[in-house]
């Protein structure tokens, strides 16, 4: 089953070091070119009901760094919000800090932990909160001769590094590694500036996120549902790129449509992990839902036919979305970023998604997924806690 193929994969190179979720990302976006209908597009009529706006379509490039371009364009949707010009934030800034912030966390857990570009919606807030902000024309991270993220080679070096430091062949480590293993990746980002000039000002890192970004990290919250925790309270998020271990509010399945619809109708957009690994997510088509028949069961016909308009979807329960969770049906492949809601011609709503690979699909960019999609694959979702329904916010304590 080739669904199966993919997903054995991209989860086991999860658990690789190294080059490996640069790989994994190159293989996700590869194998979803198979994912279309011939005559998608004309068979789909969305009617738009809500589309909060946000700064231009941005590609990822050969990196896993999905994760910072989903919530930086996030932050980048709260500068609108708030009214603000929005300043189109540097990804590899935020995606570098975590980087130095992985590998003292690596060596510190021996080696258990896993490495690679892959991180979680959480990693940007708080590296916003310890190093601040920068424009993205003050930090592209292209500093090794290309015209997009390439990681591969740097994330081999980083490996062999912490790998060596984690033999520890003096018997007891030195503070020197951090310095080499920090001057290997800014030989390839760039080192990071002390103060820059931005429209004619002079900033810090600290200064530029305060005074021109102007969000508070501590507004955020993150959430998914678990059947394996109790509702309302926190718990781990148990997915290998969470290596700082942080916690999320876990919460009822329709808890999270009832908080992504709540929050674009006051204004707020929404930071999206996901699963997209799946035969019913098409990037080509921009369009992804949950078919009643699983793919092997489906003639092929019904295969080609999976995205020419609207299909029916089973309803989605907590059991069937943590079975999915627990047998790696569901993993955590991709982040991505909602910013509005849409209906098709049966009335059918569906988010309006936009993603980090370019515009190289059937709408420039984004996507329109279904409320049942998002119910079953979401990994995790972050809001500013003033988009959160008053009585989920009272049971959450926010």
């Amino acid at each position: 089953m080739y669904k199966i193929t993919l997903k054995s994969v991209f989860v086991a190179s999860a658990f690789f070091v190294g080059v490996s979720s640069s790989f994994a990302q190159d293989v996700l976006v590869n194998s979803l070119k198979l994912n279309a209908s011939d005559k998608s597009k004309e068979n789909f009529k969305f009617t738009e009901e809500i589309n909060l706006g946000t700064t231009s379509v941005k590609t990822q490039g050969s990196s896993g760094t999905c994760w910072s371009y989903a919530t930086n364009s996030f932050l980048e949707s709260e500068m609108i919000r708030l009214g603000k010009q929005p300043v189109e934030l540097s990804q590899i800034y935020s995606a570098r800090n975590v980087y130095v912030e992985k590998g003292i966390n690596y060596v510190r857990m021996h080696g258990a932990v896993t490495l690679g570009d892959g991180g979680a919606l959480h990693d940007v807030t708080n590296m916003y909160k310890k190093y601040g902000a920068v424009p993205r024309e003050v930090y592209t991270g292209l500093n090794y001769g290309t015209d997009k993220n390439k990681f591969g080679e740097m994330a081999a070096l980083i490996e062999g590094v912490l790998t060596a430091v984690v033999k520890n062949p003096n018997g007891e480590l030195t503070p020197n590694w951090q310095k080499a293993y920090t001057a290997v990746i800014d030989s390839y980002l760039g080192k990071v500036p002390d103060n820059f000039t931005y429209k004619g000002k002079n900033y810090t890192p600290q200064s530029f996120a305060k005074e021109v970004v102007g969000i508070n990290p501590d507004d955020y919250v993150e959430m998914s549902s678990f059947t394996t925790a109790p509702y309302y309270q926190k718990t781990t998020m148990m997915v290998p790129d969470n290596w700082s271990f942080d916690q999320v509010y876990n919460v009822k399945v329709n808890d999270m449509t009832d908080v992504i619809d709540n929050a674009l109708k006051k204004g707020y957009t929404v930071a999206w992990a996901t699963d997209v690994s799946e035969k019913s997510f098409s990037w080509k088509n921009g369009v992804a839902y949950v078919p009643t028949k699983k793919f092997d069961d489906m003639t092929a016909e019904e295969k080609a036919d999976m995205f020419n308009g609207p299909k029916p979807e089973p309803e989605i329960t907590p059991e069937m979305r943590q079975a999915a969770f627990d047998n790696y049906t569901t993993t955590d492949d991709h982040g991505m970023h909602i910013i509005g809601l849409a209906k098709d011609q049966t009335g059918r709503e569906y988010y309006i998604v936009k993603n980090s690979w370019g515009e190289t699909n059937d709408y420039k960019g984004f996507l329109f997924v279904t409320k049942n999609f998002v119910k079953y694959k979401t990994t995790a979702l972050m809001v500013n806690k003033g988009g959160i329904p008053t009585e989920i916010a009272k049971k959450l304590g926010v």
